[in-house]
C-alpha cells in the first residue's frame, strides 16, 4: 500500500449515484488485501458525505460464494451499507442474503480492478442502464420458456415460470436493496431440473479463464463439462449441487468492456450469461457454497418464443 489514497471516479459514483450514501449512515466496508486500495478509495468518499465509515479486512476467500467468516457476515448485519470490493464474490451468501432481509443497502464488487473504476461500466449513466435493466427483468417475468442458441453451437432451454427477476441497475437506495457494481444485469433462476441441452461458452468463466467449455445439462444438472479442467474441478470438489444451472442473465450496460473481469464483462450489451451452483439467494432453491457464472457471446434468446436477443443484438 502506497499510503497515499487512491482517487477513483467509480468511488465517487458508486457512494453517491448508486448508493446515495447519507451524511450519518453506518457505511462498512468489507474487502480483502488484493483489494485495499480500492476499499480506501471507498472508504474515503463515504467520510466526504458524513458517513460512519469502516473498513473491515478479511481473508482472501478461495472461489466465489463461499460465506465470508462469521464475524464480517455479523458486522454487515448492523450496517446501513455494505460495500464488498473482494477477489471472490460474496453476492451469492447467505451472509449477504441476511443483511439484506435485515435491510442493509449492499453492492458487491467481486474481481473490482482500479482501471474498472476509472472508465468502462462502472461510469455508465446508471439512470439510463435502470430503464434498460427493469424492461429486461420484465420481460423475464412474464416468461415461461428460455431457449438459447448460438453460431457457437449453444442450444439450451429451461423452465424460468413462477421465478421472479431481479434487475441489477446499480441504483442501491432503498432498504435492502443488493447488487453488482458495475451494474447491468437482468437475470433469473432457472426452475430446478429444467435445463436440458447444451451450453458452449466462448466468453469469460469466473475463476476459470476465456476457453471453449462444452457444458452439457440434462434435467437442469450440468452432467458433462468439456474443455475445462479448472471448471470440471471446482465443481467436482463441491459436489452435486455445484452442477446446478442456477442462473440466466442478460447484460445491460452499454459502457460495460471486454475487461478480463466476468463482473465486467457479463454486462455487455449483446452477451447473456448462465451460471452453476447456489441459486437461493436470489429465488432459487439450490445451497452449494460456490456460484460460477459463465458468459456467452452473440447468443440468441428467445422467451416463449418472442427474440430478445438476435446474434448478439438486444432488440428490447
Amino acid at each position: 500500500m502506497s499510503g497515499v489514497v487512491l482517487r477513483l471516479k467509480g468511488a465517487e459514483i458508486a457512494i453517491k449515484t448508486c448508493l446515495g450514501v447519507r451524511k450519518g449512515e453506518k457505511v462498512l466496508v468489507v474487502a480483502d488485501p488484493p483489494k485495499l486500495e480500492i476499499a480506501l478509495a471507498l472508504f474515503e468518499e463515504a467520510l466526504k458525505v458524513g458517513a460512519q465509515a469502516n473498513i473491515m479486512l478479511m481473508k482472501t476467500l478461495t472461489r466465489h460464494g463461499e460465506e465470508p467468516p462469521e464475524m464480517v457476515a455479523r458486522a454487515m448485519r448492523m450496517a446501513d451499507v455494505v460495500i464488498a470490493p473482494t477477489t471472490y464474490s460474496i453476492t451469492h451468501t447467505q451472509a449477504r442474503l441476511q443483511a439484506t432481509l435485515a435491510g442493509v443497502r449492499i453492492a458487491t464488487m467481486p474481481g473490482i480492478t482500479e482501471d474498472m473504476m476509472r472508465r468502462g461500466a462502472m461510469l455508465a449513466d446508471y439512470l439510463e442502464v435502470e430503464k434498460k435493466t427493469k424492461k429486461v427483468a420484465g420481460i423475464l417475468n412474464k416468461g415461461s420458456r428460455v431457449r438459447i442458441t448460438s453460431k457457437a453451437g449453444t442450444d439450451l432451454t429451461f423452465d424460468i415460470s413462477g421465478r421472479k427477476a431481479k434487475a441489477d441497475t446499480g441504483i442501491i437506495r432503498k432498504r435492502g436493496d443488493f447488487g453488482n457494481l458495475p451494474a447491468g444485469e437482468a437475470f433469473i433462476a432457472p426452475v430446478e431440473g429444467s435445463g436440458q441441452g447444451k451450453a458452449v461458452i466462448d466468453g469469460l468463466i469466473s475463476s476459470c479463464g476465456r476457453r471453449r467449455t462444452v457444458i452439457t445439462f440434462v434435467n437442469g444438472i450440468a452432467v458433462k463439462i468439456e474443455g475445462n479442467d479448472k471448471l470440471f474441478k471446482i465443481v467436482s470438489k463441491v459436489g452435486k449441487n455445484a452442477r446446478n444451472l442456477a442462473e440466466f442473465g442478460i447484460g445491460t450496460n452499454k459502457m460495460a468492456r471486454f475487461s478480463g473481469s466476468v463482473l465486467e464483462e457479463e454486462k455487455i450489451v449483446g452477451t447473456c450469461h448462465i451460471a452453476l451452483g447456489d441459486n437461493s439467494t436470489f429465488g432459487g432453491n439450490v445451497r452449494a457454497g460456490v456460484h460460477i457464472d459463465c458468459v456467452m457471446l452473440k447468443p440468441t434468446v428467445e422467451i416463449d418464443g418472442r427474440v430478445i436477443l438476435q446474434d448478439g443484438r438486444l432488440l428490447v
